[in-house]
């Protein structure tokens, strides 16, 4: 079958799906393969389930009509994706970066959902095979697409621009995260500005913070630009404080975020400058964005018995780190504790980043610290009779826990994905 065929039959489904576990009636499932699992063997099982229509490329699993033979069933969702793509023929925002994609993406869509049918990126699936569903996912009521780009590698962004094809981008900033895989913050801006690259490709628009020097030197000339900043002459976002939410100013309309730390601002600016390019009046950008209230761990202002906690546990790298560590400075307490756990992926670089971390703290803090992982374990104190300890791991700090009680306390909870800090939450007394 060829794609056109193959998207004729898409058509008829309701739904795509690559997991047994969620095959819906009436879906289209594709038969992924990873290193310890072969999708081809659930196949006849996703029919069984309510699937019309699996697609496999093994020829001994092909053992119905509805199931389908391809060459390749990753290549192949990717190129239905396209396809789809060009058949809806709506715009599509594409939006990356180093820190801030996910909750960029959903005030963004928080935004033009007050006036469009919007699609958009569901949690993070952001990758090569996220951003082909993402597409998949959108159909003829679909006004505006809102696609969500990561990657850790050079050529990434650059090849699922290809799949998107987006009519809009933007860069929420370049920071140090995965320099495992792009070597130095200037692999990541490189990397990062391979949207920008397609985009100026295929002349279409690019959203531009000009409060952001290295975005603004990597589009240089180029003049297809939605540009904003607290000192623009096009747009004027004005920033007034965090403390501890962020609040922003539009006009003369004051715009009061439920996010926390200055590092979002930027995040609610774009959807800010997104919105208004798209004609959402001011009253309903500033009630898109009031009535929007972070989660899964992202900036999340919660309360657990008497302690108030900034829980940012979702993910971290060394740009985020120190600026969430900044925005904790600002807050005029004498009551502050610091949970903060290892950052991953940094390669070569891991040992010297989370180094800078532990200056930065005994240099500014007087806080209770406690350092969660091998890497911040492996970190050199200035006073080792001073106020952080440091855990080689989760579990050593829950066996100390035990001699801890905290009252009236202002936290900071982050760490890297995979350090799970939100499990201190269930710990707290």
């Amino acid at each position: 079958m060829n794609i056109t065929q193959i998207y004729n039959c898409f058509l008829e489904c309701k739904s795509v799906t690559t997991d047994t576990r969620k095959i819906t009636k009436n879906s289209m499932f594709f038969s992924l393969k990873g290193e310890n699992f072969n999708g081809n063997t659930f196949a006849f099982e996703a029919i069984e389930q309510g699937s019309k229509y699996a697609i496999v490329d093994e020829k001994k699993y092909a053992i119905n009509d509805n199931i389908i033979l391809v060459d390749d069933v990753l290549k192949t969702l990717q190129e239905l994706a396209t396809y789809h793509r060009t058949q809806l023929g709506i715009p599509i925002i594409a939006l990356t970066g180093s820190n801030g994609k996910t909750t960029t993406k959903e005030l963004i869509n928080a935004v033009l959902s007050q006036q469009y049918n919007t699609t958009a990126t569901l949690g993070n699936l952001n990758n090569h095979i996220g951003v082909p569903l993402t597409l998949l996912s959108m159909n003829n009521q679909t006004e505006i697409g809102i696609v969500e780009m990561g990657a850790n590698h050079p050529k990434e962004i650059a090849f699922l621009s290809s799949i998107a094809l987006p009519d809009y981008g933007l860069i929420t900033n370049f920071g140090k995260a995965h320099l495992e895989g792009f070597g130095s913050i200037e692999g990541v801006v490189k990397a990062k500005s391979e949207l920008y690259d397609h985009l100026k490709q295929h002349n279409k628009t690019i959203f531009v913070n000009e409060d952001d020097v290295k975005q603004v030197n990597q589009i240089e000339s180029y003049t297809n630009t939605i540009k904003f900043g607290t000192t623009s002459d096009i747009l004027k976002i004005e920033f007034i404080g965090a403390q501890p939410n962020v609040e922003v100013k539009l006009k003369d309309i004051r715009i009061a975020s439920n996010l926390t730390g200055k590092y979002n601002f930027s995040n609610i600016a774009y959807a800010i400058a997104i919105g208004t390019y798209f004609k959402i009046e001011n009253k309903n950008i500033k009630k898109a964005i009031e009535n929007y209230f972070p989660k899964n761990n992202r900036s999340q202002v919660i309360n657990v018995g008497s302690n108030e906690i900034i829980l940012d546990a979702y993910n971290a790298n060394p740009t985020s780190m120190m600026a969430a560590l900044e925005n904790f400075l600002q807050y005029k307490r004498d009551n502050k504790v610091l949970f903060l756990g290892d950052m991953f992926e940094l390669g070569s670089n891991a040992h010297n980043e989370h180094q800078n971390i532990v200056n930065f703290i005994e240099d500014n803090f007087n806080a209770n610290t406690y350092l969660i992982g091998e890497n911040f374990y492996s970190t050199q104190l200035k006073n080792t009779d001073g106020f952080i300890k440091k855990f080689r791991n989760f579990n050593d700090l829950a066996i100390h826990f035990d001699t801890l009680t905290f009252k009236d306390k202002l936290m900071l909870i982050k760490g890297s994905r995979g350090m799970a800090l939100e499990r201190i939450l269930d710990l707290i007394k």
